[in-house]
């Protein structure tokens, strides 16, 4: 737990008001807590963790029990799965996109794969509900982040101006995420992670 002492500093100095992690697991930002406390240091407030439709394992079941017995939240990235919850990629690879770029090749293999074509499907069926709510697949996918209690911010990676303003505009569909929705969501993705609670009822 190196990271503490020069953190405490940095805070201590007025150089920050808080620092937080990425890609911890949940036992190493536990561990830093204790240690913080034990050594009258300043523990971190979050932790960065990817999170979208496809992606919800850490921050659905290992970091709710850091924010309810903590108070640390989730600062997550990648909302649209580097692009691929854009609605760009339903008919192939454009020649225009991320994935089209050679550098990008792991996102191409990963899109035309047999697992990023049943990803594209049930994103073609979420599109209704997006719909129906009035916004964008994108819009949709954001909010559908935002509406987890223990997510304090969504970061966004957009190319341009027009895709910041779009993703933005998840605000206005945070209102409409009802359980309702969300256990429509959940059943066309059909990965909804367990938690040990979830076993116990």
């Amino acid at each position: 737990m190196e990271e503490l002492l020069p953190m405490t500093h940095v805070i201590n100095q007025g150089m920050a008001m808080y620092w937080g992690t990425s890609r911890w697991s949940a036992m190493e930002i536990m561990e830093a807590y204790s240690v913080a406390r034990q050594f009258n240091m300043i523990p971190p407030v979050c932790e960065q963790a990817e999170y979208h439709l496809f992606q919800r394992e850490k921050v659905e079941v290992q970091l709710p029990e850091l924010y309810h017995k903590i108070g640390v939240g989730a600062m997550t990235w990648s909302p649209l799965a580097c692009g691929i919850i854009s609605g760009k990629y339903g008919n192939g690879v454009p020649e225009s996109s991320r994935a089209a770029l050679k550098c990008y090749q792991w996102l191409k293999e990963k899109i035309v794969s047999e697992e990023g074509r049943k990803q594209q499907t049930k994103l073609k069926d979420l599109s209704p509900i997006a719909e129906r709510l009035g916004c964008t697949l994108p819009q949709l996918a954001v909010a559908w982040c935002l509406r987890n209690e223990g997510v304090s911010s969504v970061l966004l990676g957009s190319s341009n101006p027009e895709q910041l303003i779009e993703n933005l505009g998840a605000i206005q569909v945070l209102p409409k995420m009802t359980s309702h929705i969300v256990n429509e969501i959940d059943n066309i993705l059909g990965n909804k992670p367990y938690s040990k609670k979830d076993y116990r009822s």
